[in-house]
């Protein structure tokens, strides 16, 4: 498969108080097209600042990301918010949708960022809320009168109202419980199916195991990288071997 984002001696180093704190340590990294990837490891190893690295959402201190063939780390600021609005769609743990526009422009407002004809752009928002469980009866109501799950179904929407090559998600469950959880999980899970590539930084296994590709990080480096294959719903197997590879990267 085609490599979306390959990487070069990534690395980002933070001074506090004028010690250097070495977060991302030489990685070298490819992010396969059509890929589910997982981002795992300790709380303060790295996973989010690599996530935002890859996304051109920070700069890393040194070396080179190549994004759908572009070295997206020579950009400025001004080349990486263009980049990132045509190439990426970001859901995070909080949802930061807009409290005073209906569930309808929080994606509509993203989709025109691109898309310059309003009609075609209001079609392909509300096809997106349909195919992620938002029904019409809601499109209309603001971010306060709907439930959290259904919020960040929404912000999942607005993550791909654009087409992005790459979804970049950041603990997307966080903040939901079991049931709402696991309905945002088949969302992401059934793009993903369709060939939309992902990328999801997570502490919870359950959220892992619909990944096909897990990605270990340790200290800043990645400390090993398991193969799970396709997702199949109720695989004990595929949840054994995640177990027992977590267990072996120490977690």
């Amino acid at each position: 498969m085609r490599n979306i984002i390959e990487t070069k001696k990534l690395c980002k180093t933070f001074s506090n108080g004028g010690v250097q704190q070495h977060v991302l340590r030489n990685i070298d990294l490819e992010i396969r097209e059509g890929d589910f990837t997982v981002i795992m490891g300790a709380s303060g190893a790295g996973k989010s600042t690599l996530l935002y690295a890859l996304s051109g959402m920070d700069k890393p201190t040194l070396g080179d990301i190549t994004f759908n063939d572009k070295l997206i780390t020579k950009m400025n600021t001004d080349q990486l918010a263009l980049f990132r609005r045509s190439n990426c769609g970001f859901v995070f743990q909080q949802t930061y949708l807009v409290d005073s526009m209906s569930v309808l422009d929080n994606v509509l407002s993203a989709a025109l960022l691109v898309e310059k004809n309003k009609k075609t752009a209001v079609k392909k928002a509300k096809e997106l809320l349909t195919a992620v469980d938002i029904d019409e009866p809601l499109w209309n109501k603001f971010p306060s009168q709907i439930s959290g799950g259904e919020a960040q179904r929404v912000g999942i929407a607005r993550a791909l109202v654009n087409s992005p090559k790459l979804v970049f998600a950041d603990e997307p469950t966080g903040a939901l419980n079991s049931k709402t959880g696991k309905d945002v999980l088949d969302v992401l899970t059934r793009f993903n199916q369709k060939g939309q590539s992902i990328v999801m930084v997570t502490h919870d296994i359950n959220s892992a195991r619909r990944a096909n590709r897990i990605l270990y990080v340790k200290d800043g480096e990645i400390a090993g990288e398991l193969e799970l294959g396709a997702y199949v719903s109720g695989d004990k197997d595929r949840h054994q071997n995640l177990r027992d590879f977590l267990s072996g990267m120490g977690w």
